[in-house]
């Protein structure tokens, strides 16, 4: 769908947001249940690994979401 107003193109990126936040919210979790269970962090080793996890996470989900709606709206595969 290429968006032809601005609302469509709001409507676009918000469900690409939803679709790409579930994708890759599996892998995230996964990550912070490793990093708490690590017995060789401290906690505080352990807060400093979740953050940068979370900033992963959002990284990649904007790098995600820009590449799709970007493809979607050039006709790109």
């Amino acid at each position: 769908m290429v968006p032809r107003t601005k609302k469509e193109l709001s409507k676009l990126v918000t469900e690409t947001t939803v679709d790409i936040y579930e994708d890759l919210t599996p892998q995230l979790i996964m990550l912070l249940d490793q990093t708490k269970h690590n017995e060789k962090l401290t906690e505080a080793q352990k807060q400093d690994e979740i953050l940068i996890h979370m900033m992963g996470y959002i990284k990649s989900c904007t790098n995600e979401i820009i590449i799709d709606v970007l493809a979607e709206i050039l006709g790109l595969d």
